[in-house]
């Protein structure tokens, strides 16, 4: 994962007007905002209704419904653990819970240090090989309580 670059007006339109003719645009310019910001700034969110002629509320309303955007910066590693049903049969709430207990946050939140982001998902496309995770966008399956702390370990 890219470091995200500071808030820039100049460089927010910048990937605004790349998007803005596209069918559909929305989305694919919210991911690409949150690429380069690292998450969607409060500061974003009137430029891109503007350009798209939505309601502020509306945009705002899509980035809250989305677990993928983020309001505000990530840790420096996102830990995703999927919480969808074949990975609840197989035991991921114990997972959860082993890796709200290590890291010492709850799910949605980032450690003080901002090394790691613990996030729930609801559905990797893993089910065969559940209980499954995604560390930095590398996805983990037949996750076990040893192999959950060997991917906590060698976090930095």
């Amino acid at each position: 994962m890219l470091a995200p670059e500071p808030w820039s007006a100049e460089r927010a339109a910048e990937v605004i007007d790349r998007h803005r003719a596209r069918p559909g645009p929305l989305l694919p310019l919210l991911h690409e905002l949150q690429e380069v910001f690292g998450c969607i700034p409060d500061q974003a969110i009137r430029p891109v209704a503007e350009a798209l002629n939505l309601s502020r509320a509306e945009v705002h309303g899509v980035v809250s419904f989305y677990h993928d955007y983020r309001r505000s910066l990530p840790g420096r590693h996102v830990l995703k653990l999927c919480q969808a049903e074949a990975c609840q049969a197989m035991g991921c709430r114990s997972l959860a819970a082993q890796a709200c207990e290590q890291l010492g946050i709850g799910m949605g939140e980032t450690t003080a240090d901002g090394r790691v982001t613990l996030e729930a998902v609801y559905c990797l496309g893993l089910c065969a090989t559940a209980p499954s995770a995604m560390l930095d966008g590398a996805v983990h399956g037949r996750l076990t309580p040893g192999r959950l702390d060997l991917l906590l370990d060698g976090l930095t």
